[in-house]
């Protein structure tokens, strides 16, 4: 076995609890996928295996010490290249013994890797990072290039075992193609979070993360998407029986009082006309109230079962399909031209963005995708259709139109303002209990109303964000998204999904997520 773990538990500094008594265990070269919502755990287990955490009790095994690519490299960036994918001894080590210092030590610490130098500029060249040195600092890198330093790491030490946490957020289509080869021909224990729904489609199997369990669903992604409709179907299934039940016991028990009620009646007439005594009459009262009670306590009981039992299955029914989204039709007739570029060129310093003068039309009722690599002025481009940046060269005529933009970071959300006040500044039409509504349906509790949206995770502040655009009486006739699936789990990437699907107007999308790009239904994109 690679990694074991056995009843497993973890609580916050705090004492809050976050998982309990989970078991997962993984043979050597076994590849697995780990999915769950926001906050349910999935990076703490991996810090916990890397042993960057501790666990509170149970128990946890690995045959090696994990290589492990986190989600955010903030922490590193006080680090070099060297130091970050842990080569730094040996660089070292080979520079002193070269200079002439032959000790032990240094040659314990090179390990007879002579060639470290070498091997370290091939995997620096595999994922295009030649102009990085080993001497320089990761605070001086981008996200991207933080991500595809740490895979370059595993191609230089070929680990055993392997922790990727949302290995592809950051990176662009080609640098993700060469993760998904790396994963398919790699020989090591792997486990994966993602959401990225193309990669975990490479993976023999997916495992979800609960609050008490870790279940596992076998088959890539798609077979395990199969797997929960049909767990949902039961659960449907099983909440109709129970409230047929409720209904049942309930029924029963309205007649069993309504037979009682009588029953009682006809007592006291007959016990008047026999003519019983007052003390005779009070006790048959006392025991038919004593039986009536013990009749309404076992009704009670069993309908009060049924009801727990309900709950159960409601509460663990996913909530996805609650999230709809009601928003209104672009008045704009399909066809008619919003923005068209002729020849347009655009220059930071004198130095052109894009190699070729750019030629673009859209039009009412479009979809269309700007692919490019990172850093090919994508989001440059998308600034200039909306007049945030004009022209070098080239003429680009809009129409009137109004639109949403949608970034990565929500920045439509005000983090000074609370969740209630946030979609009141969008609200011009709706009453407070609609309001309340939306947010109901969208899973902002009651308790969460009041809440700072500074403080909300990237899934709460996209749903957030959908339900400012659904309040808002302007619907946009043009919807632009920038990598809006970067930062949620799979459950709120479903919910965007069929938000956009059913969105009846423009869409422009920046995205390196081909699942994604491939559900919204792209017409035509423009390559940069």
């Amino acid at each position: 076995m690679s990694i074991i773990i056995k009843n497993l538990t973890y609580l916050h500094t705090d004492k809050e609890l976050l998982f309990k008594s989970l078991y997962l265990s993984l043979n050597k070269g076994e590849k697995i996928g780990l999915v769950g919502n926001n906050g349910t755990g999935k990076s703490t287990l991996f810090k916990i295996i890397t042993k960057e955490l501790s666990f509170s009790s149970g128990e946890l095994y690995c045959s090696v010490a994990p290589y492990y690519v986190p989600q955010h490299f903030g922490q590193y960036d006080h680090l070099s290249v060297a130091e970050a994918i842990h080569i730094d001894k040996k660089l070292r080590a080979l520079c002193a013994i070269l200079q002439g210092d032959v000790s032990a030590e240094n040659y314990a610490s090179l390990n007879d890797d002579w060639n470290i130098e070498e091997r370290l500029q091939n995997a620096l060249s595999i994922w295009d990072l030649t102009h990085i040195s080993a001497s320089q600092k990761l605070g001086t890198m981008s996200g991207g290039e933080k991500t595809r330093l740490f895979l370059a790491g595993i191609t230089l030490h070929e680990p055993e075992i392997i922790l990727l946490d949302e290995p592809s957020n950051h990176l662009d289509y080609i640098s993700k193609g060469k993760l998904y080869n790396l994963l398919k021909d790699s020989k090591a224990t792997v486990m994966v979070i993602s959401h990225d729904r193309t990669l975990l489609n490479l993976l023999p199997a997916i495992y979800e993360l609960h609050k008490d369990r870790i279940a596992c669903y076998p088959g890539n992604y798609e077979n395990y998407k199969i797997q929960k409709e049909q767990e949902r179907d039961a659960l449907h299934e099983k909440i109709k029986e129970q409230e047929k039940s409720l209904r049942t016991a309930r029924k029963i028990a309205c007649e069993m009082t309504e037979r009682k009620q009588k029953q009682d009646i006809r007592g006291k007439k007959h016990s008047a006309k026999k003519g019983v005594g007052k003390m005779a009459m009070n006790a048959l009262r006392d025991r038919s109230e004593k039986s009536g009670s013990k009749l309404k306590d076992i009704h009670e009981e069993k309908t009060s079962s049924i009801k727990e039992k309900l709950m159960e299955f409601r509460s663990v029914l996913p909530n996805v399909k609650l999230m709809k989204t009601d928003f209104n039709t672009s008045p704009l007739h399909y066809g008619k031209t919003l923005i068209e570029g002729q020849n347009v060129r655009f220059s930071y310093d004198k130095e052109y963005v894009w190699k070729m003068p750019l030629n673009f039309l859209i039009k009412s009722g479009d979809r269309i995708a700007i692919t490019g690599r990172n850093g090919s002025g994508k989001t440059t481009l998308l600034k200039l259709m909306l007049g945030v940046l004009n022209p070098s060269e080239g003429i680009i005529e809009k129409a009137a139109f109004k639109y949403s933009y949608l970034d990565q970071e929500y920045s439509m959300i005000d983090d000074k303002l609370t969740v209630f006040e946030q979609l009141s500044c969008f609200n011009t039409s709706l009453q407070d209990h609609e309001v309340k509504a939306i947010l109901n349906r969208f899973l902002f509790s009651f308790d969460m109303w009041d809440e700072l949206c500074g403080k909300l995770s990237g899934g709460e502040r996209m749903k957030l964000a959908l339900c400012c655009l659904m309040v808002d009486t302007n619907t946009p006739d043009l919807f632009i998204l920038d990598e809006p699936t970067n930062n949620i789990d799979i459950q709120n990437i479903e919910v965007l999904t069929a938000m956009v699907k059913e969105f009846k107007g423009t869409v422009v999308l920046i995205s390196h997520d081909a699942y994604f790009v491939e559900q919204i239904g792209i017409d035509y994109s423009i390559a940069l």
